[in-house]
C-alpha cells in the first residue's frame, strides 16, 4: 500500500498544551498521505484557553488539510460507514477520551469517530496527554491497550518529579506509529524512558 493511497482521520480533543505538537505531527502526516480528514472534539473546537483561542487553531487545521473539519456528532457519525478513513489518529487524546473509549461511551465527534472505526475493524492511533496517566487513567490505558485495532503512540513521564503521574505520547512518533498501525502491529517500544 502507497502512502498516498492511504486516507487519514486526525483527531483533536481537549489537551490544549499539546495542540502545537499535534500540529507539527499534523503537518508531517498530510506531507506522507496527503488525504486527511480532521476531528475536532466539541470542547477543542469552542473552548479558548492561554494556548490559543479555538477559531485559530481550527482556521490553521483547516489551511493544513485542506479538509472542513467535522466537529459534532452529527457531521462525525457517518465517518466510519462511509470508509472515510484507513486509519484514525487521536492526538492529542485526553484522559477523558480514554475513559470514554475504553467504557463505550460516545459522545462527542472524536469518540463516535473512533468507535465507526473501530466497528469497520480499521486502526485507531491513539497519542495522548494526561495528568493522572500513572493514578485515574491507567486502568482506562490498559484496556485499550488490550483491544484489538487500537494502537497507542509510544510514551512515558513527561515530568516525573514536577508531575510525577503524568504521563505523554512523543507526538514525533506519530508518522511511524501510523505506518505500524495500518501493518497491524504496535510501535515499540511502547514504553519509552523519561526525558
Amino acid at each position: 500500500m502507497y502512502k498516498k493511497d492511504v486516507t487519514v482521520g486526525y483527531a483533536f480533543c481537549g489537551s490544549y498544551c499539546c495542540f502545537e505538537k499535534a500540529v507539527r505531527a499534523l503537518e508531517k502526516v498530510v506531507s506522507d498521505y496527503g488525504c486527511v480528514t480532521p476531528i475536532f472534539s466539541e470542547n477543542a473546537a469552542s473552548t479558548d484557553t492561554r494556548f490559543g483561542k479555538a477559531e485559530d487553531w481550527m482556521r490553521l487545521v483547516g489551511e493544513i488539510t485542506g479538509e472542513e473539519i467535522l466537529s459534532t456528532i452529527r457531521a462525525a457519525e457517518p465517518f466510519g460507514p462511509s470508509g472515510r478513513a484507513d486509519v484514525l489518529v487521536i492526538a492529542p487524546c485526553t484522559g477523558n477520551t480514554l475513559a470514554k473509549m475504553a467504557r463505550g461511551i460516545t459522545d462527542s465527534a472524536v469518540t463516535m469517530a473512533a468507535k465507526s472505526q473501530l466497528r469497520n475493524g480499521k486502526p485507531v492511533v491513539i497519542a495522548f496527554s494526561t495528568n493522572d496517566g500513572l493514578s485515574g487513567t491507567l486502568e482506562n490505558i490498559a484496556a485499550l491497550y488490550k483491544r484489538k485495532n487500537v494502537y497507542f503512540v509510544p510514551f512515558g513521564q513527561d515530568d516525573p518529579v514536577g508531575k510525577p503521574n503524568s504521563l505523554a505520547s512523543d507526538f514525533e512518533k506519530i508518522p511511524s506509529a501510523i505506518e505500524a498501525a495500518l501493518e497491524g502491529r504496535q510501535l515499540q517500544p511502547v514504553l519509552l524512558a523519561s526525558k
